[in-house]
């Protein structure tokens, strides 16, 4: 049909351009002497039927109408008012010719296009199916108590961002844990202090001697024998809580510096309310203490309750480890940008400083976290802690802490110490 219609659109064009009989006639030619021209009125030629010439020639669009032996495309042809009909005869072995061959085309063509389409869906969803699978088994491995699990985050957009939305989760999960753990361990670790106070409360009590052959009248007999169940309370619950701080030491991989409390605080202020807390403690052991350079307000970058908790760690092993009678001092200095928050003794001292401000190391039975607290509350600062020899005999613990108010310089451990130490002959006393 695409034959014809080119045939009759160029006899249609001359009529249409006014040509003569003799250029229709070359134009018929030229389209392979195949179309043939019904002027108006005039008799019927070719092989269409008059009554469908009529209708050509009535309408405005060609159209195609079946004749013994095939079909007849007929287009309408209107110059001057008059419409001419021009008839081209396609036989009906020529309607058929290489339609196979197009169907064949066509089958093939579409099978490759179903292929491909199937290769890529398969590829799409390999990918897709390959990382919800991984995801799936990150969360049950994370499930299982195995937090370390990671994945690569691919596929789709939506499960590759559902990968790093789960990566992120697992790390907050350590995170969580591992803070917990350590605040466990601290905390426990802050509740010896006054469970170190009361043991040494208990110790100062009269003997809990009840044995037979010793005459006691009922009244003593039970005295002695509450305070022989409150020293084996004290004792039970000290264990308890040593216990809970080895467990929850244990189970933290590596160290740690949790993320400090924000907060400012007055080291002056600190110092004085906690003196005032060892003091009646002091005051019963008969040690003799000082407080240096407590009168004016320093202000450091860190929370109160953990510089308080700090303070309270390295005065719990002055108590803990020296002798009753021992004497002590806490001092202040600032300096430079940096405060010195320093606890001297007269004690025996550290032998082996570097392995005491390991986290979890003691060679005196306990749990050795009470160093690294102040460590930790000295490194939310800023700063460092470090042990020496005293100028007393002893321990020197020194938290170095940012001052708060000023940029700080090159920190320089002797220069506030020294400081320190020249300052002795003005420094006020606090009662025991």
């Amino acid at each position: 049909m695409s034959t014809a219609e080119r045939e009759s659109a160029t006899v249609a064009g001359a009529i249409a351009a006014g040509a003569s009989k003799k250029g229709v006639d070359a134009a018929i030619a030229a389209a392979g002497g195949h179309p043939v021209v019904h002027p108006p009125g005039g008799p019927p030629a070719g092989h269409a039927d008059a009554s469908d010439v009529r209708r050509a020639a009535s309408g405005v669009a060609s159209l195609t109408a079946p004749v013994p032996g095939g079909l007849v495309r007929l287009e309408p042809v209107t110059v001057a008012g008059k419409t001419s009909v021009v008839e081209v005869f396609v036989p009906g072995d020529e309607l058929g010719e290489n339609t196979g061959r197009d169907w064949w085309l066509l089958v093939v063509l579409a099978l490759l296009l179903v292929g491909a389409a199937v290769f890529a869906v398969d590829r799409l969803a390999r990918g897709a199916v390959n990382s919800a699978r991984n995801l799936v088994q990150a969360a049950l491995a994370v499930g299982g108590g195995d937090l370390g699990v990671r994945i690569q985050p691919s596929g789709p957009r939506e499960l590759a961002e559902a990968g790093y939305a789960f990566n992120r989760m697992a790390d907050r999960l350590i995170t969580t844990r591992r803070d917990e753990r350590e605040l466990v361990a601290d905390l426990s670790h802050r509740l010896r202090t006054p469970l170190t106070a009361l043991r040494l409360d208990a110790e100062a009590l009269d003997p809990d001697d009840t044995q037979i052959g010793i005459q006691f009248d009922q009244a003593e007999l039970d005295r002695r024998r509450g305070i022989r169940r409150i020293r084996q309370a004290i004792v039970t619950l000290e264990g308890e809580v040593n216990q809970l701080i080895n467990t929850t030491r244990k189970a933290v991989a590596a160290q740690v510096a949790a993320a400090p409390e924000p907060g400012v605080c007055d080291v002056s202020e600190v110092v004085r309310e906690r003196m005032t807390f060892w003091s009646a403690l002091a005051g019963d052991q008969n040690r003799h203490y000082q407080v240096v350079g407590a009168q004016m307000r320093i202000p450091v970058p860190v929370a109160r309750a953990e510089l308080a908790a700090a303070l309270d760690a390295v005065l719990g092993n002055v108590f803990r480890y020296t002798p009753q009678g021992t004497a002590f001092e806490v001092g202040v200095s600032r300096r430079d940008g940096w405060v010195a928050l320093r606890v001297d003794d007269a004690g025996p001292g550290i032998p082996d400083p570097e392995k005491a401000l390991q986290r979890g190391q003691s060679n005196k039975g306990s749990t050795g976290l009470g160093l690294d607290i102040a460590r930790r509350a000295a490194q939310s600062a800023g700063g460092t802690v470090s042990l020496a020899r005293a100028a007393m005999g002893g321990a020197s613990v020194v938290m170095m802490l940012a001052d708060a108010e000023a940029a700080p310089k090159q920190a320089s451990r002797f220069g506030l110490v020294g400081r320190l130490a020249r300052e002795r002959t003005n420094r006020p006393v606090m009662p025991e």
